[in-house]
């Protein structure tokens, strides 16, 4: 019965796959859940048929293989939870709602089972995040109470949810909610001793499970006040990082002084080519000068960066300010790769583009990085430029510091995705064909550090975006250099 289930839900998902396409993978529940089926669940299946099925797995196994097909393993299905919960911490999601199947007020659909809230619970356990630990073991004991065919045995929550008490401080909590586990569970391997481990715990601080007060041994009836959680969260994270989560959720906090003040008009480029098809320039900030260029990327063009990036992405990677070398990082979520002038007339295309707007020499800009954000996808403050002390930045060029950052949106985003600039107080929202432009360097060749950006976790759709990373090297006359940083 338990592998009939199962598999009907296995089916269920291949068929909302088929269904909606693209969709399917932009949605963070779908994304979650699909990878939880090809990991956790599938390890279920497997204890399920062993014996008689143990063919069928060998079958499954080879015909994977020899399609090249790579599984997802245990740290992707981490990855994947961590990026649920980190959407639902920028956005404010609540936590009904999201096991729901609505993002934001709107639903997008599939409602999470209590298993799967277990399973984000005890992914969060894993890393140590035990209040995400209690909002979805309790989240998953709702959820059970609504289920007839139980998908998760109450036992298992509630061992998680003790450990969490425990190591959150609530001793009282813990021994209650083992002492549950016991009743439902005699025979419970770990439960027993537990338990007697707690009511030591509290002895030794003179205590009993009915006690109550402030006496930092915990109310055993407590439950998760995720408001107040959050305003703690958000004193723990710093003004920057508060800032940048606020810019993500719209909430732009420029003066309306300077709102007024920016401009919209036809921009001639550099070059004379431009004379003949002015861009459409919309002013975001002043200083640092900011710029969109609206309808700058064609669709073909689009399709093109998508087409020869799509085979070659690899995971992100930052530089390390002490070695140079390059590195993944968990601030940075994404897929990259980079393309080359010369590979097509469409990508070329591009290169002269951004030399006809910004008159920037292009031959000392670094290749096209072209980058997917998918499931939680994002990339926290950071700056462009390489500071004083990243003494090996971009030594193996030869080219001096990134002077300026082209960006191009080559896809609309559904919810979510826009790159803020947490010092200046905006948030622009991805719109496909527009290319945001800015110079990283003041005049002088320092650092700009208003300049410091970063890319807002998608909540919705997939995000595709392009940058090039122009060079000092090469633009003397374009930008001359000054003592002075804000001629």
């Amino acid at each position: 019965r338990k592998l009939e289930r199962v598999v009907e839900d296995y089916k269920k998902m291949r068929d909302r796959a088929k269904r909606s396409s693209e969709k399917f993978i932009g949605n963070p529940l779908d994304s979650f859940l699909l990878i939880k089926k090809l990991t956790a669940d599938w390890n279920t299946i497997q204890d399920l048929i062993q014996g008689e099925g143990e063919n069928l797995l060998r079958n499954i196994t080879l015909e994977k293989d020899n399609l090249g097909l790579r599984w997802p393993k245990n740290e992707d299905l981490n990855g994947a939870a961590v990026g649920l919960i980190r959407l639902q911490d920028t956005y404010r999601l609540d936590t009904s709602s999201l096991a729901e199947g609505v993002l934001n007020g709107k639903y997008y659909g599939p409602g999470l089972s209590a298993q799967d809230c277990f399973e984000l619970g005890r992914q969060s356990y894993n890393n140590g995040d035990y209040l995400h630990t209690n909002i979805w073991m309790e989240e998953a004991l709702k959820q059970l109470g609504k289920e007839s065919d139980h998908s998760i045995q109450r036992s298992d929550i509630l061992e998680y949810l003790a450990f969490a008490a425990y190591k959150s401080g609530n001793l009282r909590k813990a021994a209650k909610l083992t002492m549950e586990l016991v009743s439902l569970e005699p025979e419970h391997p770990r439960a027993h001793g537990n338990l007697d481990y707690y009511k030591r715990e509290l002895q030794k601080y003179g205590a009993n499970l009915q006690q109550r007060g402030e006496d930092g041994l915990g109310d055993p009836d407590e439950s998760v006040n995720v408001m107040k959680e959050l305003r703690i969260r958000e004193e723990e994270l710093g003004e920057e990082r508060a800032s940048y989560e606020k810019l993500c959720r719209g909430e732009d906090f420029i003066s309306e002084a300077k709102k007024a003040a920016l401009k919209c008009s036809y921009n001639y480029g550099r070059h004379p080519f431009m004379k003949l098809r002015p861009a459409k320039m919309e002013e975001v900030y002043d200083k640092p000068r900011i710029v969109v260029f609206h309808d700058m990327i064609t669709d073909q063009e689009i399709e093109t960066i998508k087409e020869l990036a799509t085979p070659r992405f690899k995971r992100a990677t930052v530089q390390n300010q002490m070695t140079g070398e390059l590195e993944t990082a968990s601030y940075r979520i994404s897929k990259t790769a980079w393309l080359k002038e010369f590979e097509h007339e469409n990508v070329a295309r591009i290169y002269r583009k951004a030399h006809q707007m910004t008159g920037l020499n292009m031959e000392t800009s670094e290749e096209l990085q072209v980058s997917n954000y998918g499931i939680g996808g994002h990339y926290e403050p950071h700056y462009d430029f390489a500071r004083r002390e990243e003494k090996n930045a971009f030594a193996s060029l030869g080219t001096g510091n990134r002077i300026a950052t082209w960006l191009m949106y080559e896809s609309d985003v559904e919810q979510g995705g826009a790159t803020v600039f947490p010092n200046l107080g905006i948030s622009l929202k991805p719109k496909k064909g527009s290319v945001v432009f800015w110079y990283n360097l003041l005049e002088n060749g320092e650092g700009d550090e208003m300049t410091r950006h970063a890319a807002c976790p998608v909540l919705a759709g997939t995000k595709w975006v392009s940058n090039f990373w122009i060079h000092e090297r090469g633009q003397e006359f374009t930008r001359p250099c000054s003592t002075n940083p804000y001629v």
